[in-house]
């Protein structure tokens, strides 16, 4: 039977490690490949279509649903992120997946958070969105890791949107040897360019107009540099300026190496145009990828 005419799985919710580490055994007796989608639910099409790639690459796909304390900073939206646990199941089973985990708190830092064992990319988790939430990284690397060693999976999709994490995750993955491949799929947009994202509800009317000046701002610079400029300084001053007056707050605009977020030269292969950017309530990221 092909994949295409398979019948579409029955999603088992699961909560602690012991259960979910005996259906992933089950799973392996049979010889699946197991991929991973981790989350922190509140799920958009974006996240379902890091599902439906994961399906792609893999017999079984597990999706996390954790709110992880542990990459939120003080004065964040931690209690405010959003939380809607029955429509992300309904979503997940129109796509095919095979276990939903949700773990507690508890489960995921038995000894708490304050004295959990840390998983850091130095260097890389310092730059940008690390240099604007000094920890959040620390708390990503950490909870993936966790995710990883809870599901062993064979593969792990992430998105796009948040290319520097999905950077830091390859290191991470590189750095500790980590048996899993870790792929990425594109980011999912909106008619009018605004990239997918659970914090899209904070907007109101006013900020939601004018959010998606965030990604044309980009778009921009991206073209400029396809067009041959290389007075990078110049285009990043131009692109926060691009954010304001659109209405929004630049916390960075920057160009940098594709590959590891460095500072770009003349000489320099792909690059990555990112930006982070205070729309009304909101805090939003996005990204382009220049091939040059």
């Amino acid at each position: 039977m092909s994949r295409a005419t398979q019948p579409v799985p029955q999603l088992k919710r699961v909560t602690d490690v012991a259960p979910l580490r005996r259906l992933v055994r089950e799973w392996r007796t049979d010889g699946a490949k197991i991929a991973l989608v981790p989350t922190m639910g509140n799920l958009h099409e974006g996240h379902l279509s890091l599902v439906r790639q994961a399906r792609e690459h893999a017999t079984r796909v597990v999706v996390s649903v954790f709110v992880n304390p542990s990459q939120f900073g003080p004065g964040e939206d931690l209690e405010a992120y959003p939380r809607t646990p029955e429509q992300d199941r309904a979503a997940l089973e129109t796509v095919g997946t095979d276990a939903l985990f949700l773990p507690s708190a508890d489960t995921i830092y038995p000894f708490g958070v304050d004295e959990m064992t840390r998983v850091s990319v130095p260097g890389l988790s310092a730059v940008l969105c690390g240099a604007s939430r000094p920890g959040h990284f620390d708390g990503v690397t950490t909870v993936v890791c966790r995710l990883f060693n809870i599901v062993q999976p064979d593969i792990a999709v992430f998105g796009q949107k948040d290319y520097q994490q999905l950077l830091i995750v390859r290191r991470m993955v590189a750095d500790l040897h980590l048996p899993v491949r870790v792929l990425s799929a594109p980011v999912q947009r909106e008619p009018d360019g605004l990239a997918m994202s659970s914090r899209n509800r904070y907007l109101d009317a006013a900020s939601r107009a004018q959010a998606p000046g965030l990604h044309a701002a980009l778009q921009e610079t991206a073209d400029a540099l396809r067009a041959g400029r290389r007075d990078f300084a110049a285009l990043e001053a131009e692109g926060a300026a691009r954010l304001m007056a659109a209405g929004m707050r630049t916390d960075y605009f920057a160009v940098r190496r594709a590959t590891d977020l460095g500072l770009p030269d003349a000489a320099t292969g792909p690059l990555a145009v990112l930006a982070a950017a205070y729309c009304g309530p909101a805090r939003l990221i996005d990204n382009v990828r220049v091939d040059v």
